[in-house]
């Protein structure tokens, strides 16, 4: 994994640098702001993006939205202070495939990352819930037919995938759950956003809410 680093701020910048290095992964470069982070994307050519939400002349929103446009590939991780509800809904619809606070603890933040290359969206805990929560809300006015009719050209043990990953289940565990292989989930996933025309995991989730497939707590 080839990561970019996003942050104004040049101590928590490099102290995030050497804990990944110490990890063993590649830290290509880093990035004052969301400009400069669009520069060195496309110079680098990085697996991932760590990006920071609040930074000056560009922020990390406005950055994801540049950067997926033009390389829609790389995934792009936020990683901030920020828990407002504001950020984090904008930064899935702008294609973020996950979104981090940073007072994760660093065990935390490995397992979590790691997940990233096995397709799995990095989610701080509870921020899923909130996700499945707003997303609900909205689906009202979201054309329930259009919507009825995607679910419709996947396959019965398509629909059974979705729901156990939207549920919050690892690829692992879906796999122990209908006694498939992790490739073979992996497999239904990619054809799951390939038919619903999704982009990852943040997306299946909010998906599955509009669709009714997740009980959200109440």
């Amino acid at each position: 994994m080839k990561i970019l680093l996003v942050d104004d701020h040049p101590l928590f910048r490099e102290g995030l640098q050497n804990l990944l290095s110490a990890h063993g992964i590649e830290v290509l470069g880093t990035a004052d702001d969301g400009l400069e982070a669009l520069e060195k994307a496309r110079a680098l050519r990085p697996d991932v993006i760590l990006m920071d939400v609040q930074m000056p002349r560009c922020d990390g929103l406005a950055a994801t939205r540049l950067i997926k446009a033009e390389m829609p590939d790389v995934k792009i991780v936020m990683l901030t202070v920020s828990e407002e509800d504001e950020d984090l809904f904008e930064a899935i619809k702008s294609g973020a495939s996950g979104y981090l606070v940073k007072s994760l603890d660093a065990d935390r933040f490995f397992q979590l990352l790691a997940g990233l290359e096995r397709g799995e969206a990095p989610l701080s805990p509870g921020l899923a819930a909130r996700i499945l929560e707003e997303f609900a809300r909205s689906a009202a006015g979201a054309g329930p037919a259009a919507e009825a009719g995607k679910v419709a050209e996947l396959t019965p043990g398509q629909i059974e995938v979705l729901t156990l990953v939207a549920q919050g289940m690892t690829y692992r565990e879906v796999g122990e759950t209908l006694h498939l292989s992790e490739r073979t989930v992996k497999y239904h996933m990619g054809q799951i956003l390939e038919r619903l025309h999704l982009e990852n995991r943040a997306q299946v989730i909010a998906y599955a809410a509009r669709m009714g497939l997740v009980k959200r707590k109440t």
